[in-house]
């Protein structure tokens, strides 16, 4: 989004373009944000559904939690250079997610706000030097340390509104809405989709292919709106010119 916010000659500030401490404080803040909303889930609750397909309120605990237990395998590879995966396999995440979704919720909740503990611990005693060492996410894409600060920011806000507890993407902070939407449409072009898109918000307007040659599908709104709409959790706020779901971006 930050190429359309320079079109619309505004002085918008994306996600990684904030100074490391500041990225680090929107992360933790999403967390803070998480625990407010799992706080406002009875214990019976927990076990009903999440936003997500498939997945109850305790799976999604679990990974919020497990989540942040496996940034901490990557600080340990930045901290010591022994290379320390987020996970196995992507068997294992699952499994791991599926078995924490048996636990009970005291016990959900007290593994969030260990493992948030643990991450923030890394963070905070990584040497200066180290936070440019090369670690690799489970998808495989080798990043410096510091985009462990952008992975567990994306996690903690948008798994806040998958609660289902008052969560909005009127929520986050702009810097994350703006690299979201960057995220999504370089997922959609790394996959071939979207291209018949053209996303307009206050801050820009973006035709998702600029090769696309054909009539383009309109998608307005406010820029949390819209992102919401583009991550396929919601459809309010938004004007389409015509009938359309978001494609698949992870």
């Amino acid at each position: 989004m930050s190429s359309s916010a320079n079109a619309a000659g505004t002085d918008i500030a994306g996600y990684h373009q904030l100074s490391l401490d500041e990225q680090l404080a929107i992360a933790r803040n999403g967390t803070a944000y998480f625990v407010q909303h799992l706080a406002r889930v009875s214990d019976d609750d927990l076990a009903g559904s999440s936003l997500l397909p498939d997945w109850s309120r305790k799976h999604l605990v679990a990974h919020v939690g497990y989540n942040a237990a496996a940034l901490c395998n990557l600080m340990t590879w930045a901290a010591t250079g022994y290379e320390t995966p987020m996970y196995s396999s992507p068997a294992q995440r699952n499994e791991e997610i599926d078995e924490g979704s048996t636990l009970g919720a005291q016990a959900l909740r007290n593994l969030v706000d260990h493992t948030a503990a643990r991450l923030d611990e890394a963070w905070r005693n990584l040497p200066t030097e180290k936070w440019d060492a090369q670690v690799k996410t489970i998808q495989g894409r080798t990043v410096p340390a510091t985009e462990t600060a952008w992975m567990r920011t994306r996690e903690v806000w948008i798994h806040t509104i998958d609660l289902g507890a008052g969560g909005s993407f009127a929520d986050l902070p702009e810097a994350v809405l703006i690299d979201l939407f960057d995220d999504i449409v370089g997922a959609w072009g790394r996959k071939g989709s979207g291209a018949d898109l053209r996303l307009i918000t206050p801050v820009g307007i973006t035709d998702v292919d600029r090769h696309f040659t054909g009539d383009r599908i309109e998608v307005r709104g406010k820029l949390s709106a819209v992102v919401g709409w583009m991550t396929g959790r919601t459809v309010d706020c938004v004007r389409t010119s015509t009938e359309v779901t978001a494609p698949h971006w992870l």
